[in-house]
Parts: structure tokens; C-alpha cells; sequence
């Protein structure tokens, strides 16, 4: 393990804490040595990186700056440390990954697992959101990889893979669309629904094409979770939607019935795995990457056709 300098891990845990004394706390030092050093620091440098506020601290615009530059060079040090393990034979570290809640659920535990199973010693960590912090926990290093649906293009991101996404609606075997291959969204309106909240890509696509095409959803509950939604579908007649990719533990085990939404705004979705372009990933996350492109290769995302005969849903 390769040891970072002292004032780098100073600074970062002020700026991540928002408090002196919390950051000292956590660093098991003085919390008036901690605040001498960074002085000293801002001296030397010529100008402050944290404002002093009535409870606690900020960065100031320079601090910004420098703390962006510090957090690429503990994340560019964990990755030579990692590296040099691996040379050595010690195959561990860890693995941060940004992930969307649909990928959160099913997909990513299974290909952890069946990782962990060749190299135990390498631990994970999940961050489970929307695309947004998703992508600014990556951009700032505090995420080796990213998994999310359409993130906006940026030159920030290397994709390493892209798999096409079609949003589905989810429902109780019993429903009466049960037995559709496809729908539209206007099939689902004489139903109720269950909704995510407005940061989910999915929820911006559905209410861009309501607008675009005048139509209306009869709501009966919005959560900011996927689980929500879906027992709120298999305990009633509501319908719920989800990415493709998010459906398939429900499906094969006969929970709820997963039909395509044909609609074509609803079609062009895509998972992305992507990590911060220019950044070398350590080796635990460059070796994860290829075992979850494998992973990624074999979930179902074939293309639909409005035209699809209908078909029962699987007896269980």
C-alpha cells in the first residue's frame, strides 16, 4: 500500500466533512493542530482554500481547484498501489461502483459474486442513485466505475460498453395485459400506475412522451426506490415500469409479468459502463470490468416490434 501525503488526506476530509473538528475526529488528531496545518498551508500558498463559516467550513474557489487535483492524485496513487500488489501476487483492493438501482438489484450481486468467487479479497462498495450523482461521484473519483441509464455524452466519460435498454411495464400475472408480447403507453391508461420520482430517466422519458403526445396516467403512488413500485404492481392492478435489465429476477421467478413498452421514445434507452476518462482504474476495477462486460453481453435486451403476437406469461 502505498501511503499518500498526510496533508493530501488532511484536506480531503475537511472538504468531505465540512468541519474541522469532525475531520480531526476522524483522523484521531487535534482539531487545533489540524487547523494550524492547514494555515500554514494557505500561507505558503498564498490564499484560502476554506471558508470559515459560524458551523463549520467550505471550499473556497481555489480550494475547489486544488481539491479536485488532490482527490485524481489519491485515486491515481490507490491505483499504482494496486498494480504493484498485483505484481507481487496479491490480488485485492477495492471496487466502487456507481450504479443505477436497475442494475443495483439483480444484475451487479450476481456477477459480484461470481467475481469474488476467483478473487475474494477484493471487497465492493455500491453507490445506488440517479444518473446525475452518479456521474459526479465518478467525476470526482469517489467512484471507479459508472453503470447508469443515458448519461447526458460529456468528455469526462470513457464508455466502455453500451447495451441497448427498452423500458417495460411491469404487472401481476393475473392483469389483464398479462398476456401482451407489447404495449404502448397508452394501453396503460385505463390503469392505475406507480411512478418513480423525477430524477429517474425513466420517469423523464415517460413525461416527455405524455407531453408530446397529450396523453394522461392515472397515478397512484410515486416512490423514489424501484422495490416500492413493484410490490405496489403485484399486490394490486397497478402497473409499474422498469429498464429491461431491472425486470429479469421478477420474471424468471414468476412474481410479475415483464412486456416491452413498443412506443419509440421508450426503445432508445441505454446502460452504460463507463470510468472517468484519462483515469488509469486500478487493477481490481480494470479486472471487474471484464467479467461485468461478460455479464452485461448476456442480459436480454433484444429488439421488439409492435407488430409481436401476444403470448401467456410463463405458469410457474
Amino acid at each position: 500500500m502505498i501511503k499518500p501525503p498526510r496533508l493530501y488526506l488532511y484536506l480531503d476530509t475537511v472538504a468531505r466533512a465540512g468541519s474541522i473538528r469532525k475531520a480531526a475526529d476522524k483522523l484521531r488528531v487535534a482539531s487545533t493542530a489540524l487547523n494550524r496545518r492547514i494555515l500554514d498551508f494557505e500561507k505558503e500558498i498564498g490564499t484560502p482554500i476554506f471558508e470559515r463559516l459560524p458551523r463549520g467550513v467550505r471550499l473556497t474557489a481555489a480550494g475547489e481547484v486544488l481539491i479536485a487535483t488532490i482527490r485524481r492524485s489519491l485515486s491515481d496513487l490507490a491505483s499504482a498501489g494496486s498494480q504493484i500488489e498485483q505484481l507481487r501476487g496479491l490480488v485485492r483492493g477495492t471496487v466502487r461502483i456507481a450504479s443505477a438501482e436497475s442494475a443495483a438489484n439483480d444484475l451487479l450481486p450476481k456477477t459480484i459474486a461470481r467475481y469474488q468467487e476467483r478473487y475474494p479479497g477484493v471487497q465492493f462498495q455500491m453507490q445506488v442513485g440517479s444518473t446525475a450523482p452518479l456521474m459526479a461521484a465518478l467525476i470526482a473519483d469517489e467512484a471507479d466505475l459508472l453503470l447508469a441509464h443515458d448519461p447526458p455524452s460529456s468528455d469526462m466519460l470513457n464508455v466502455i460498453e453500451s447495451i441497448p435498454q427498452p423500458l417495460c411495464a411491469l404487472m401481476r400475472p393475473g392483469h389483464p395485459l398479462a398476456t401482451r408480447t407489447t404495449l404502448r403507453l397508452a394501453d396503460c391508461q385505463p390503469y392505475p400506475i406507480a411512478l418513480g420520482a423525477a430524477p429517474f430517466g425513466s420517469r423523464k422519458l415517460i413525461d416527455t412522451l405524455l407531453t408530446k403526445s397529450h396523453l394522461s396516467l392515472r397515478v397512484a403512488m410515486e416512490a423514489n426506490a424501484v422495490q416500492p413500485q413493484k410490490m405496489f404492481a403485484r399486490d394490486t392492478d397497478a402497473i409499474c415500469f422498469q429498464y429491461q435489465v431491472g425486470t429479469l429476477r421478477e420474471a424468471d421467478e414468476g412474481e410479475l409479468v415483464s412486456i416491452p413498452l413498443v412506443d419509440p421514445d421508450l426503445t432508445k434507452g441505454r446502460l452504460v459502463l463507463a470510468s472517468r476518462a484519462g483515469r488509469l482504474l486500478p487493477i481490481p476495477a480494470a479486472s471487474f470490468v471484464e467479467t461485468l462486460k461478460v455479464a452485461l453481453s448476456r442480459t436480454p435486451h433484444e429488439s421488439v416490434s409492435p407488430t409481436d403476437k401476444p403470448r401467456r406469461p410463463r405458469s410457474k
